[in-house]
């Protein structure tokens, strides 16, 4: 990155990926790459200039726009994946991925021996790989006011493609995705959906219809279940100990 300034300064950003699309805007403008991008609540260091910058629509659609035009649909794709992971410095990695991608242009998505190329694709990999498991782990249950309602424990802040992906598939339900590790939901009224802090959120009681599934489920995993043959370590390869919280089916009253 022989074109690009780098500055004793750290931007301060909303979050979003907008946001951080404005701040490449801006740096590919600029030709400079700040010390460090963080979100107002880092805690502050005061031997450091911070300069906030805010989200320009205009600004992230260009920069949207450029990526896909000048480099490829996939290099916007892994800084996308990437930004969801929950790696530290990532907005900083992105910034210089999506300006070398500016620099090389397409052939930037087969540079594996770029370090920087070499980690974001593996990000990319491993956020994609936990949201396809959860795609098919994710339980649904049913309370007692007809919603749907799920819980789970992402590594990465996945609640969205998920969201997606069973809005696609239930279009005519109400459900809510509760990321209890970052204390956030989706919620989905057939028509819209929104994510929103899960601080305050009340779940009714489960429906009999629910309550009478569950015990079914459960009475036929007990008895299928062979002692004998039990192989946790077997188990934990095809579904991570990590998920088992989540699952109706109360995996780990089997151990």
């Amino acid at each position: 990155m022989h074109k690009w300034k780098f500055i004793d300064t750290a931007y301060i950003y909303d979050g979003s990926f907008d946001g951080l699309l404005t701040i490449v805007f801006n740096s590919y403008i600029s030709k400079t790459v700040p010390s460090r991008i963080v979100t107002s609540e880092f805690e502050i260091d005061l031997f450091c200039n911070y300069t906030t910058l805010k989200t320009e629509e205009k600004k992230t659609n260009r920069i949207y726009k450029g990526i896909v035009k000048n480099i490829s649909y996939d290099c916007l794709l892994t800084a996308y994946y990437t930004y969801l992971s929950n790696c530290n410095n990532k907005e900083l990695d992105i910034l210089k991925y999506i300006l070398l991608g500016f620099e090389l242009g397409p052939k930037i998505d087969h540079l594996l021996s770029n370090p920087l190329v070499l980690s974001m694709q593996k990000t990319k990999k491993r956020v994609f790989g936990e949201f396809h498991r959860l795609c098919g782990l994710l339980r649904f249950i049913k309370l007692s006011n007809g919603m749907l309602y799920a819980t789970i424990h992402p590594d990465n802040n996945i609640i969205e493609l998920l969201g997606h992906h069973f809005i696609s598939r239930l279009p005519n339900e109400n459900f809510i995705i509760h990321d209890k590790n970052r204390n956030i939901a989706l919620l989905y009224n057939t028509n819209e959906y929104i994510i929103t802090n899960a601080k305050n959120l009340t779940i009714t009681s489960l429906s009999e219809e629910e309550l009478y599934y569950q015990n079914l489920w459960n009475h036929f995993y007990n008895v299928i279940g062979i002692k004998e043959r039990k192989n946790s370590k077997l188990r934990m390869q095809f579904m991570p100990k990590k998920y088992w919280q989540d699952l109706i089916e109360h995996v780990e009253q089997f151990n």
